[in-house]
């Protein structure tokens, strides 16, 4: 993906990163936007443009804003842990508390190595 546009690069990682988010596969955003599931697959890879149309219909099937997908940069690098940042900013003080904790042991027990 080297001589693709960063912007489009930042947009596709974005997407997949929300997709996966949402739980859903390549094959089940097709279907929803109409396409061919091989259409998926280019737009999350950054070789496919996507439509201002189609950005606004992932964005609600995504659950996130169209702002979140487009912004060229992030403080966070990988788009995973900056919606991962955005699901906990949405939970109650004390859910929060509870997934932190859990973060801890979860880190505690090796179980978090990439």
């Amino acid at each position: 993906m080297s001589d693709i546009d960063p912007i489009r690069t930042s947009i596709a990682a974005r997407l997949r990163a929300a997709r996966e988010q949402a739980g859903l596969s390549q094959g089940q955003v097709a279907k929803l936007l109409d396409l061919h599931r091989p259409s998926i697959s280019e737009i999350e890879a950054g070789r496919r443009r996507v439509s201002a149309e189609e950005l606004s219909r992932l964005a609600g099937i995504y659950n996130v804003s169209i702002s979140w997908l487009t912004e060229e940069k992030s403080e966070v690098a990988d788009p995973a842990v900056e919606l991962a940042a955005r699901e906990l900013a949405k939970l109650k003080g004390e859910d929060l508390d509870r997934v932190l904790r859990f973060l801890r042991t979860l880190r505690k027990s090796g179980g978090s190595e990439k």
